[in-house]
């Protein structure tokens, strides 16, 4: 499992280390704000297409050389730049960075049901979203040390040297997991099993949480400097966010393989946590920030391993990869869907209004399953 956390971390850490880092040390290759936007979305782009091919891709050939595939890819990409040290270069290297992580992020996925019995999933996953949050959290902070030190290019090396490394050690620790024999699947099949509810509330949540969360790394800052705060403060609180998150997760983990905990009860004491931390996010100065920051980060924390269970539980062997493909992709567009709905509304009212739009949506769901269960329930007496 180790190399599979490794994946994960690595697919974290070269995407927020190296998007925090863009457009404060390269000023020959990002000109402007236009030019960080299309660098940045050209790596979530390539996730946003790719995730569900190269999940399906692992289903039919195995996990492992998806895995390998991209983690060489990645590392041959970020080698790209790190050589040649060239504008031009830095957009083809995005771009295979981003192709590349679409490759072994759901085949690690994957791997992780494969390889766990149900019962241990839970924990199973809170471990890979504990590194993954690990990831996030010292992206920023260790690429600007070695963007400092040595430029662009460094990091790239880095990530290169990296992901080469997580190769060779998956390559020797990883089991095969051959593919299991599968029923032929038409586009009606595919798209019933997508629509289905065991995948669509799972996948919903997961969504929800990537979207508060990217809202929460990049907006409470704002709201810091907004209140008088320097970035020493607002990069505490970002801190506190990523680490809540990260040690939730494998608690929630465990206590669902216990017993203690289930997915719908868990995953909508996520979404409601989540939304009280946006809601909390609009009380000023620095107790607000902070409180922001821990209840996003525990929700999310929450979400995440019971969400990716839940989804594992659902899903036929033999389709773990496509179902985590998408996934995946759900989260992607939560990641550039929350951001874009605070920034919508703030630019026609407030930044807290932004935030509160957000907050009720994320409540609404819950509150609406709440509601809807106890006249389900006296209607069925």
């Amino acid at each position: 499992m180790w190399p599979l956390y490794a994946a994960g971390f690595t697919t974290a850490f070269g995407a927020h280390g190296i998007a925090a880092n863009l457009g404060g040390f390269s000023e020959d290759a990002v000109t402007s704000l236009l030019v960080l936007g299309g660098l940045l979305a050209l790596y979530d782009g390539a996730e946003v297409l790719l995730k569900p091919v190269f999940g399906s891709l692992a289903d039919r050939i195995g996990g492992k050389p998806v895995l390998l595939g991209g983690l060489i890819a990645f590392a041959g990409a970020s080698a790209l730049y790190a050589i040649a040290d060239s504008p031009g270069w830095l957009w083809a290297a995005r771009l295979g960075q981003g192709a590349a992580a679409s490759a072994f992020s759901p085949s690690a996925s994957a791997m992780v049901a494969r390889l766990n019995p149900a019962a241990k999933r839970g924990r199973a996953f809170g471990s890979y979203g504990f590194y993954k949050s690990i990831g996030y959290t010292l992206g920023p902070l260790l690429g600007g040390v070695l963007v400092w030190a040595g430029g662009l290019r460094l990091l790239f090396t880095v990530m290169a040297a990296c992901a080469a490394a997580v190769a060779v050690w998956a390559v020797l620790a990883v089991p095969v997991v051959p593919p299991l024999p599968r029923k032929r699947q038409t586009v009606a099949d595919l798209a019933r099993r997508l629509a289905d509810r065991s995948f669509l509330a799972p996948t919903a949540a997961l969504a929800a949480a990537t979207a508060a969360l990217s809202v929460g790394v990049g907006f409470l800052p704002v709201s810091g400097a907004a209140a008088g705060l320097g970035t020493v403060a607002t990069g505490a609180a970002v801190s506190v966010l990523a680490a809540t998150a990260a040690v939730v997760q494998p608690k929630a983990g465990r206590a669902l393989d216990a017993g203690r905990l289930t997915t719908r009860p868990g995953l909508l004491a996520g979404l409601l946590i989540t939304a009280t931390g946006l809601a909390a996010a609009m009380l000023p100065g620095l107790v607000g920030i902070l409180l922001a920051a821990a209840l996003i980060g525990t929700g999310t924390g929450l979400i995440t391993p019971l969400g990716f269970a839940a989804l594992a539980a659902s899903t036929p062997e033999e389709r773990m990869g496509q179902t985590m493909g998408s996934a995946e992709l759900g989260r992607e567009l939560g990641d550039a869907g929350g951001p874009l709905l605070v920034a919508g509304v703030a630019t026609v009212s407030t930044l807290t209004s932004g935030y509160a739009a957000l907050a009720v949506l994320l409540a609404a769901g819950p509150l609406l399953a709440l509601a809807v269960r106890p006249r389900t329930a006296r209607a069925s007496k």
